[in-house]
C-alpha cells in the first residue's frame, strides 16, 4: 500500500526551535490512504431502546449493506438479526413496552414515504395503509397500551393523528388536521394536546388545545420559534422553548391551571431539546454550543446533576433511559471517531460498549479532529466554519481543498463524524464546513440573513471560506474547489453559474437548480411547511418567479466553465431527477467535463454501503483528476460520463 509520509511536528519543542532546525527534529510517520471500501465499511449503529426486561438492546445497523434490525445483550456481544432485508432499508423504532414485539419503519428506497410495522414470533404485519400514505411514529403512551402516530391516509397534505391500541391493532383519529397545523405532544390524561403554527422557516405559533372543551388557546404572543417540549410528570404543566425576544431559545414552563409563564433555563447558546424521563425521575436537556451537541442530566428530586463516565476521552452526545429509568443508552462519539452505543447502570456505574463500529482496518490515529474557526465575510460578519486539515499537509506540502456546503436551507455543519469528509481529508483535501448567513445554530438574526437573498450573500460567505482557505499556508490557494448537497448542491451550482472563476470544480450531491420547479413540486405532507418556505425563497406562482429564475442555474448554465460532478438518486422527493438531468443536459453544451452518477434505488440521500462506495469513490476520482492533478487540467476536455446504478432488487 501506497504510504503518506506525515511530519509530526514535536509540539512545543518544535515551535521554540530556530527556523532551520526544524527539520532536524521533525519526526516522519506513515499515514495509510484507506479505500472508499475501508471507510464504508464503517459500521453506522445505533441504539433503539431497551428490551423489557433490559437483557436486549434493539439496534439498527447497515452491517449487512442495508440498514436492518439486530437485537444485542445489554452487556455486550453477538448482533443478532431481526429482519434480513436486502432491498428497502429497516429502521428499528422500538421493543414494545411489556413484550418482546418490535415496531420499526420501511418506505420505498428513499421515497420517505414511510409505513408502520411490528415484527413477532409469527412474522411482519404492516400496521399502515400501504399505497401513498405516510405514516410517523410520535411516540408511546405512558401506560405502554398504544402509540401515537402521524398519518395522511385522509389527506394527502395534512397529517392526522391517531392512537394505536398494541392488543388487536385498532386505530382511532384524536386529531383531524383541517387548519394545517402540527400535533406535537399529548399530556398523559389526554385533557390536552399541544399544536403548533408554522408562520416562516424560523418562527411557529403554539397552542394549547383542551380535548374536552374543544377550546385553542394561542400560548405565544409576539412572533418568534416556540417548540413543545414535554408535560410535567404530575400533568400540571408542560415546557417549550422559545426565542421571544431573545437570538436564542430558551426553556418556559407553562401552568395549566392558572395559565402563567415561568423562564426556566437560560443560556449562551439554542437550548435544543428537553424532557422528562417516564416516570419523572429525571430531566434531559441539550444545547447546540457552537455546532456540537452538549448533554445535561438532572436528578429531579435533588437537583443533582448526573455525571456519566467519561469514556475513552470522547464525549456522550445521546443519553435515553429504560422504562424504570435505572439504565441509560448512551451514544459516545466525536469529529475524529465515529459514534458507539454503550449501555449504562446508573445504580452501579458500570458500562457496557455494544458496538464497535470504526472498521478494524483504519488506525484511528489518521483520522482528523476537526477544529471551529471563524472569519470575515465581504461585510465584515463573522461567518463559523468547522475546518479539517489533513495530517500529512505542511507547508512545504501544500494540499487542495474543498468548501462544504450544508443543506437545508437554514441547516448547520456539525463537529460530529463524517466518513465521507475523513475519506476526502485522508486523501489529502483539506475540508471548510462553511456555516453561512442562514444557517441554525447562531441566533435568529443570523440565521433570517438569507432571506429571499439566497444564491448572492450566502455564496458570498462560501467565497469568504475559500479566501481564509488560501491564506492558509499548508493550503495550495489555486486548488480549491466547493462540495454540497441538496441546498448545499444548490450553491455548489450557484457557484459555479455566478461566480465561475472563484472555483476550480464543483460536487453538486442531489442539488436544487430549477427553484421554481422545486417550490411548486414540495412534497404533499409538507402542506404546512410549504407557505414558510414561500416566505423564505418566494412564491414561485407570483411576481417572485422572476427572481426564482434569476437565482436558478438551470436558465444559466452558459456560464458554468468549470469542471463538475453531479450525484442523484431516482426517488429523491424533494430534489427531483430531472434536476440533475437538466443541469447536467445543459453543462455538456460547454464543453466542460462532466460526470452524472445516477442511483435508481435511492432517495434524498445515499444510505445503501454499494451506493455510497460508488458515491464517493467517484467523487475522489473526478477531485483527483480535475482539482489536484495540475491546474484543472481538462483530461477529458468536453466529455461527458453518465453513471446509471439499477437497483438489483
Amino acid at each position: 500500500m501506497k504510504k503518506i509520509i506525515l511530519l509530526n511536528l514535536g509540539l512545543l519543542l518544535f515551535f521554540s526551535c530556530k527556523k532551520e532546525k526544524k527539520e532536524e527534529i521533525a519526526q516522519s510517520i506513515t499515514i495509510d490512504p484507506y479505500s472508499i471500501e475501508q471507510f464504508m465499511d464503517n459500521e453506522n449503529a445505533f441504539a433503539n431502546g431497551f428490551s423489557p426486561d433490559k437483557s436486549s438492546v434493539l439496534m439498527t445497523s447497515n452491517r449487512s449493506g442495508i440498514y436492518n434490525m439486530y437485537t444485542v445483550p445489554s452487556s455486550g456481544g453477538e448482533f443478532t438479526p431481526v429482519t434480513k432485508s436486502d432491498s428497502a432499508s429497516v429502521y428499528g423504532i422500538s421493543y414494545f413496552p411489556e413484550d418482546d414485539r418490535i415496531l420499526f419503519r420501511m418506505d420505498g428506497n428513499g421515497d420517505e414515504i414511510f409505513k408502520i410495522f411490528v415484527k413477532d414470533s409469527s412474522g411482519i404485519k404492516r400496521l399502515t395503509p400501504e399505497k401513498n400514505v405516510r405514516a410517523l411514529f410520535r411516540g408511546w403512551a405512558k401506560d405502554g397500551k398504544s402509540f401515537f402516530y402521524g398519518s395522511n391516509e385522509r389527506d394527502s397534505k395534512f397529517m392526522d393523528y391517531y392512537e394505536m391500541n398494541i392488543a388487536d391493532f385498532t386505530s382511532k383519529m384524536i386529531y383531524k388536521n383541517e387548519d394545517g397545523m402540527d400535533f406535537e405532544i399529548m399530556s398523559e390524561d389526554r385533557k390536552h394536546i399541544l399544536l403548533t403554527k408554522t408562520i416562516n422557516t424560523n418562527d411557529r405559533d403554539l397552542y394549547l388545545l383542551n380535548t374536552v372543551t374543544n377550546k385553542k388557546i394561542k400560548i405565544n404572543t409576539n412572533l418568534s420559534s416556540n417548540s413543545p417540549e414535554d408535560f410535567s410528570p404530575d400533568g400540571t404543566s408542560f415546557y417549550y422553548t422559545t426565542d421571544d425576544s431573545a437570538e436564542f431559545s430558551y426553556l418556559m414552563k407553562y401552568n395549566l391551571e392558572e395559565g402563567t409563564k415561568e423562564k426556566v433555563v437560560e443560556k449562551k447558546w439554542d437550548i435544543a431539546r428537553f424532557y422528562f424521563t417516564r416516570n419523572g425521575k429525571y430531566q434531559i436537556l441539550f444545547t447546540n454550543e457552537d455546532a456540537k451537541t452538549v448533554i445535561e442530566v438532572t436528578e429531579v428530586a435533588t437537583g443533582n446533576k448526573v455525571k456519566f463516565p467519561t469514556i475513552d476521552n470522547q464525549e456522550i452526545n445521546q443519553a435515553s433511559f429504560s422504562r424504570d429509568e435505572s439504565m441509560a443508552l448512551l451514544s459516545v462519539g466525536g469529529s475524529n471517531t465515529p459514534d458507539n452505543s454503550y449501555s449504562y447502570n446508573l445504580a452501579t456505574q458500570e458500562y457496557h460498549k455494544l458496538t464497535d463500529v470504526l472498521n478494524k482496518d483504519i488506525n484511528a490515529e489518521h483520522l482528523v479532529t476537526s477544529q471551529v474557526v471563524r472569519f470575515p465575510s465581504f461585510d465584515g460578519l463573522e461567518i463559523p466554519a468547522i475546518y479539517y486539515q489533513p495530517k500529512q499537509a505542511t507547508a512545504t506540502n501544500k494540499v487542495p481543498a474543498l468548501v462544504w456546503v450544508h443543506g437545508g436551507p437554514g441547516g448547520q455543519s456539525r463537529q460530529g463524524y463524517s466518513s465521507v469528509i475523513q475519506y476526502l481529508v485522508n486523501h489529502g483535501y483539506a475540508v471548510l464546513a462553511v456555516n453561512n448567513r442562514g444557517s441554525s445554530g447562531y441566533g435568529k438574526t443570523f440565521y433570517k440573513m438569507d432571506d429571499r437573498n439566497h444564491g448572492d450573500k450566502d455564496l458570498k460567505d462560501c467565497i469568504a471560506g475559500k479566501d481564509w482557505l488560501a491564506k492558509q499556508d499548508i493550503i495550495d490557494s489555486n486548488k480549491i474547489g466547493i462540495i454540497g448537497g441538496s441546498y448545499g448542491g444548490y450553491m455548489t451550482m450557484a457557484a459555479l453559474t455566478y461566480t465561475p472563476e472563484e472555483f476550480k470544480v464543483g460536487v453538486n450531491l442531489f442539488g436544487v437548480t430549477n427553484w421554481i420547479r422545486t417550490l411548486k413540486n414540495i412534497p404533499p405532507w409538507w402542506e404546512s411547511f410549504k407557505e414558510a418556505l414561500y416566505t423564505e425563497m418566494g412564491d414561485p406562482n407570483t411576481a417572485d418567479s422572476i427572481r426564482l429564475h434569476q437565482i436558478s442555474p438551470l436558465f444559466h448554465t452558459e456560464k458554468i466553465t468549470k469542471p463538475l460532478i453531479v450525484l442523484q438518486g431516482a426517488q429523491d422527493p424533494r430534489v427531483l431527477k430531472i434536476e440533475s438531468d437538466e443541469i447536467v443536459e445543459g453543462v455538456k453544451k460547454n464543453g466542460v467535463p462532466v460526470e452524472y452518477v445516477l442511483f435508481e434505488d435511492e432517495g434524498h440521500g445515499f444510505v445503501k454501503k454499494e451506493n455510497q462506495i460508488e458515491a464517493y469513490g467517484r467523487v475522489l476520482k473526478f477531485l483527483d483528476t480535475y482539482l489536484k492533478d495540475g491546474d484543472t487540467k481538462m483530461i477529458n476536455d468536453g466529455k461527458t460520463e453518465s453513471t446509471k446504478v439499477d437497483s438489483k432488487n
